[in-house]
């Protein structure tokens, strides 16, 4: 089965999520393409894609949204995770609900699943105007990734698709 991991990361640490997640689902045996969201044109290829995006603002960059936008009927047909990287400190602040609106987005494609996983804040990478929204807010810098309950979310796709190839689980999901 050839899986899509679809990311738009703006300065790279939700890309290292996204490779977490292929590394995952290669180690199960998938076949699996990690790449920008802004070059995929077709999702024509794929049996399933899970899809990610750092989190600005309360939502997705400007490449995962065109991404689904370009392919909502073909991934509306086919089982699809969505992930969004972005709050910062435990506990996440913002909280998970609070921290992106991705309701347009998990109806278009009928998405099986969205996490919100923390995210990274490296102020050598943020340009000046970035760095005084940070400075504003107050917000910590580091590395507040969890990369036990990424590579946990992966092994649940995993799960998941293992059990729609036997035939346990229908396509397409319905979101819960």
């Amino acid at each position: 089965m050839k899986v899509l991991v679809a990311v738009a990361s703006k300065h790279g640490a939700t890309a290292e999520i996204a490779d977490a997640i292929g590394r995952t689902l290669e180690q199960a045996g998938l076949e699996v393409a990690v790449v920008d969201a802004a070059e995929v044109t077709t999702v024509d290829p794929y049996a399933a894609a899970v899809i990610g995006s750092g989190v600005y603002a309360g939502h997705w960059l400007k490449a995962a949204r065109a991404l689904v936008d370009r392919n909502e009927a073909a991934l509306a047909e086919m089982p699809v995770w969505l992930f969004s990287s972005g709050p910062l400190r435990d506990p996440l602040k913002p909280q998970d609900d609070e921290a992106v609106n991705v309701d347009g987005i998990i109806q278009m494609t009928k998405a099986a699943d969205h996490r919100v996983f923390a995210g990274a804040l490296d102020r050598d990478k943020l340009t000046f105007a970035e760095k005084a929204i940070i400075r504003a807010v107050r917000a910590e810098g580091g590395d507040f990734r969890d990369w036990g309950e990424i590579e946990a979310w992966a092994a649940e796709i995993v799960a998941t698709l293992r059990a729609g190839e036997s035939g346990a689980s229908p396509w397409p999901f319905v979101p819960t």
